[in-house]
């Protein structure tokens, strides 16, 4: 008997349907799964990682400066259509210019524009508009101080051999953009006789004081031997009267930083040493800024045979007038700055002692300085034939 189902089937289609569905399902699972395959992957996006960030740019001081007058600037004043009122003028000791009708004007720490318009108001009071010319015909020298780790600090004086006068800006114009005409930092530093061998490269601190009376100064600090080692941008600001420069003291420097800044032009081309005792040519050498001990010791003519090298001497005396003796070996295969090879100084005494055989004889040479008349004479006389007197005995 055949049992009809609520969907209307019998029993037997629907036993064959479910018995069927496992196949269409596993045939429908199969087909998605070839349709999967075949589709394109999708593109995995790998996140790009950010570029390593580049080396802090120094802050430079402004491009934009504006020349301010001291003693010992020359200028040219005159006014327009008017004659009579022409005079090249020198500012003064006291900063002061003398102008034909209008008598002493005060222009010490102005610009060019501030002091144009002060001349200015002073002809206003006889006449009607005047159209007043200045031009800066000479500047003054620039005195810069340089301090710290150079050779020869202090205070030095550099001329500018360039002229400029007021543009219609009111800036200095001619004075050279590119630095012709002026100093620039490294300029003084060679000045100064450059860098020694403890000075830091890296740290290089420019100081500027404000254009306003009791304004604070501005510090900008320069990262030279980075610039050398891996290469990029080396700025080489301009400097003006009244900057100073501090060469500050490398804390630990290595071969490498040592080796870069004796190769570079902040250095000295060569330092001067004094090696004495043992050696060949002893006396004053020559040898290139930051060579070691053995370097001046072979600049010398190397250890003689008396000369021991177990005991060198190097003597030298600090910024404050204490002198140090350090006893080193010599060895000519050291590394540079190690314990017996350290890199030298200008000034720096190298002594190089005798060796214990040398000291031995020397001294039985002295022992024996006191008898050598008395043998002389008996070797002459018993070459002569004639009696000695010594070792004799009267019969």
């Amino acid at each position: 008997m055949v049992v009809p189902s609520r969907t209307g089937l019998s029993a037997g289609v629907a036993a064959a349907v479910v018995l069927m569905a496992p196949v269409f399902l596993g045939g429908g699972l199969k087909a998605e799964e070839r349709i999967n395959w075949l589709k394109t992957p999708a593109r995995v996006t790998t996140p790009l990682q950010a570029p390593p960030p580049l080396p802090s740019t120094p802050r430079l001081p402004p491009q934009t400066y504006r020349y301010r007058l001291g003693p010992g600037d020359r200028l040219v004043t005159s006014v327009f259509k008017i004659e009579g009122y022409e005079a090249q003028v020198q500012v003064l000791s006291d900063g002061t210019i003398n102008l034909p009708r209008l008598g002493t004007v005060e222009v010490w720490g102005l610009t060019l524009e501030e002091a144009r318009q002060r001349i200015t108001d002073g002809y206003n009071q006889f006449l009607r508009r005047p159209l007043v010319y200045l031009d800066l015909v000479e500047q003054r020298p620039v005195r810069v101080t340089v301090t710290g780790e150079v050779l020869r600090s202090g205070v030095f004086t550099l001329p500018v051999n360039s002229s400029g006068s007021l543009g219609a800006t009111g800036e200095v114009t001619g004075v050279g953009n590119d630095g012709g005409g002026w100093p620039t930092m490294v300029d003084v530093i060679q000045k100064a006789g450059g860098i020694s061998a403890t000075g830091d490269l890296a740290r290089l601190e420019l100081l500027r004081p404000s254009a306003t009376p009791g304004g604070p100064t501005q510090s900008y600090v320069f990262d030279y031997l980075n610039v050398l080692k891996k290469g990029g941008f080396a700025p080489n600001p301009l400097i003006y009267d009244g900057d100073s420069i501090r060469v500050h003291k490398a804390k630990s420097p290595v071969n490498v930083d040592l080796l870069t800044t004796a190769a570079s032009n902040f250095s000295p081309t060569a330092i001067n040493v004094q090696v004495i005792g043992e050696v060949f040519s002893p006396g004053v050498v020559e040898i290139r800024s930051n060579a070691p001990l053995s370097g001046a010791i072979l600049a010398s003519g190397g250890v003689t045979r008396r000369g021991s090298v177990k005991r060198v001497d190097l003597i030298r005396m600090d910024g404050q007038g204490r002198t140090t003796v350090k006893q080193l070996r010599y060895d000519p295969n050291a590394v540079l700055s190690s314990a017996n090879n350290p890199p030298l100084r200008n000034g720096d005494v190298v002594v190089v002692n005798r060796n214990t055989f040398t000291k031995v004889t020397d001294t039985m040479t002295d022992a024996m300085l006191p008898l050598e008349p008395i043998v002389d004479a008996a070797s002459v006389f018993r070459l002569l034939g004639l009696p000695t007197g010594f070792g004799s005995s009267r019969r």
